[in-house]
């Protein structure tokens, strides 16, 4: 009788929580509060929880955040010191006489940076230089929204500092060879998918209205850098796969190399102003995700806790067929999309 108030409370708890967000609630707060809840309902002993639930997650987390940072002040570093910006502008050149090569350009170049950069910030400090480029080649702005998510979520897959994140919840899975040929390919799908997507709206774009759009933000101001730093954005990537490097000596590196083919080293004063501001807005960024994913990581501590006892249930109810949860996960992901 007990278990069944307590799978009933666990229930009801998740659908409230479900509704939570999906009407706005913020997610930090929700987790947060949920992974109180059902500390309680699954009378989780004080001490346990406090070790095993509200501490150890979080600190063994710590490497991931460390992992996310670094990728975040990597997409700041390729925004602030031009590169995104020079790379994008490229593109430009050709919008007018060719919308549609210029929009899958703008696609692959997405692609290109958000290789190893990773955040809000970097998104949108990228956003509000390549949204006005595709405005002013007359790409229409759901067109355009689409194919910026379509291009970044397209780098998702062999973004290292976003795989060390989903590598907390399937710490079997290592970053060799063989997740780096479905990553490879997976990307290569999803682009060849954001390409058709482009040419089956293409006269949409062509017979577009061209549309100036005007920026309060200082920081999109275009920064002419040399067209060797354009490879750039791929080089930790390169060397994680070539040389076998870290996400975070790889971004280290690379951050390094950007500053100073910029010439973000050629004073002291000018280097450490650009290291402090990158650093200080690439941490800003992502602050919030860096608790909503400590708080998350609380959560689930709190759910492997509070559902022990019904393992047995579940083992009758989901399916171990991998091909079955992958195909199920295919048709109900697009529910998460609130």
């Amino acid at each position: 009788m007990g278990a069944a108030i307590t799978g009933v409370l666990l229930l009801l708890t998740f659908i409230l929580f479900v509704i939570f967000v999906m009407r706005g609630g913020n997610l930090t707060l929700g987790f947060l509060i949920m992974a109180i809840l059902w500390t309680i309902i699954g009378l989780v002993p004080l001490n346990v929880a406090i070790k095993e639930i509200y501490t150890e997650p979080v600190l063994k987390y710590g490497s991931t955040i460390v992992n996310i940072i670094f990728g975040s002040w990597f997409g700041r570093v390729l925004v602030d010191t031009g590169i995104a910006g020079s790379i994008s502008r490229r593109t430009q050149t050709v919008g007018n006489r060719y919308p549609v090569v210029a929009t899958i350009l703008i696609s692959c170049v997405l692609a290109l940076i958000f290789s190893s950069s990773y955040g809000v910030g970097s998104a949108i400090a990228i956003g509000v230089i390549i949204f006005p480029i595709m405005y002013s080649i007359g790409v229409p702005k759901h067109i355009a929204v689409s194919v910026f998510t379509l291009s970044i979520g397209a780098a998702m897959y062999i973004n290292n500092v976003l795989f060390v994140q989903f590598q907390v919840f399937f710490p079997k899975i290592e970053w060799g060879l063989r997740y780096q040929k479905f990553g490879f390919t997976a990307m290569l799908v999803q682009m060849g998918i954001t390409i058709a997507f482009i040419l089956y709206n293409r006269k949409k774009i062509q017979n577009g209205k061209s549309k100036l759009v005007v920026t309060e933000d200082e920081n999109t101001e275009i920064k002419e850098v040399s067209p060797w730093t354009y490879i750039l954005p791929i080089l930790p990537v390169a060397l994680n796969i070539i040389l076998g490097w870290d996400a975070v000596p790889a971004l280290f590196l690379s951050i390094i190399v950007a500053l100073f083919a910029t010439g973000n080293m050629k004073t002291y004063t000018g280097l450490i102003k650009m290291i402090n501001n990158t650093a200080y807005n690439a941490i800003s960024d992502i602050a919030g995700l860096i608790i909503m994913l400590f708080v998350l990581n609380m959560f689930q501590a709190a759910a492997v806790h509070a559902m022990a006892d019904f393992n047995d249930v579940f083992k009758h109810i989901i399916p171990d067929n991998t091909l079955l949860l992958t195909v199920i996960m295919v048709f109900s992901s697009s529910i998460s999309i609130f």
